[in-house]
């Protein structure tokens, strides 16, 4: 008899502690050569919202080389002229504002306040986006109403919120000034400044605006033992349970879609119908383009208006489902039309405070240290 109660106590503890991983177990050291594996066809399976289009569909990795288009190739002395175009603040009325007072290298290319302040230190409407990675975006601005980089760059100039100034009359000033005749030789041949070389120069410039290999980086191709077991679990939890990466995918770490993320702010003096403004489709009310996740520890504060303040309150706020109070004030009234829907993707996600800490671990990862770089002296 004794010698049955021997295997029949290993079997019942075997039991018990089989029952204590329960459903949601994780193997994290399987899940660790997984994703380090450098193969991403042998990762789990990520859990996508059926309105994301699977044929479309590109998981997260490393950076592709850098694309340019062909009507305006990478040049060094293009890239050096679009440097200090980007940095020169006399092409707004005031020669106070550049390009980099709303994008600081320092800064994480953007300016860490709420909203922006521009002409006569008027606050924009929107928190900036970093031109970090720009080049990986296939639209600009958070209601995506630059097709390019090139087409981007006229919109500061002349917004009265901005650098205040009119196009032609920037151009002009730049043209004026005689150091600028070498640098748009070497750039394009001669020493005539039109917009477009402008435009084309800066781009240039903002397209080599990139991130070094991030830890997330080293990890998937190979360096397996650089992410803590939290790390891992926070990069499962991205791909699966936290739902993350229905919007938040490809190597940018952004779909390039609009989405409404429930902050139209209706009704509000902060409201803004974001991608709406630009269509003037009624679906397209409230939508706002996915912004890259890469370096988005160094871009404080976040979302469209920037209210907030940390990324935990922006995890807690996925986490509860996105809370848009229906506007029943307005239903009835000429506005109840215009009432935004937010995307049915968004919804409660049931994360516990052990899930949400290793989700932020793993978003961190995705960011580097800040780096300095030498600002050019203006041309005379």
């Amino acid at each position: 008899m004794k010698k049955l109660i021997i295997p029949i106590f290993f079997l019942l503890s075997l039991t018990a502690y089989k029952s204590m991983e329960g459903p949601d177990y994780i193997d994290i050291q399987e899940l660790r050569k997984l994703y380090s594996s450098g193969d991403s066809s042998k990762w789990p399976s990520a859990e996508l919202h059926e309105n994301v289009d699977k044929s479309k569909f590109q998981d997260i990795g490393e950076l592709p080389a850098v694309p340019y288009p062909d009507y305006n190739p990478y040049s060094k002395e293009k890239e050096s002229l679009g440097k200090i175009l980007f940095f020169d603040p006399r092409l707004s009325k005031s020669g106070q504002i550049a390009c980099a007072s709303c994008h600081n290298p320092e800064l994480g290319w953007t300016d860490n306040l709420t909203r922006s302040f521009g002409h006569d230190r008027q606050t924009g409407k929107r928190n900036s986006m970093t031109i970090l990675n720009s080049a990986y975006a296939t639209s600009l601005f958070w209601d995506g109403r630059a097709s390019s980089l090139e087409d981007q760059a006229q919109f500061p100039v002349q917004d009265p919120l901005e650098m205040n100034e009119k196009l032609t009359i920037a151009v002009d000033r730049i043209a004026t000034i005689k150091g600028y005749n070498s640098l748009f030789t070497d750039a394009f041949g001669d020493k005539k400044v039109t917009l477009e070389r402008i435009q084309y120069a800066i781009a240039t410039f903002e397209r080599s605006i990139n991130s070094p290999k991030s830890k997330f980086d080293q990890f998937v191709s190979g360096k397996s033992d650089i992410y803590t077991d939290q790390q891992v679990k926070g990069m499962h939890l991205f791909r699966t349970k936290a739902q993350c990466i229905n919007c938040h995918n490809t190597p940018y770490f952004s779909d390039n879609q609009f989405h409404n993320d429930g902050q139209t702010l209706f009704g509000t003096k902060n409201e803004d119908f974001g991608r709406y403004n630009v269509t003037k489709e009624v679906k397209d009310i409230g939508k706002f383009r996915t912004p890259t996740l890469r370096e988005v520890a160094n871009t404080r504060p976040w979302m469209h208006h920037g209210h907030f303040p940390t990324l935990l309150d922006v995890v807690e706020f996925y986490n509860l489902g996105n809370p848009s109070p229906v506007q029943k004030r307005y239903l009835g009234t000429a506005r109840d039309t215009l009432i935004p829907k937010a995307d049915p993707m968004l919804r409660k996600l049931d994360l516990n405070k052990e899930e949400i800490s290793d989700l932020l671990a793993f978003i961190e990862t995705l960011s580097t240290p800040t780096r300095r770089i030498i600002i050019p002296e203006m041309p005379k």
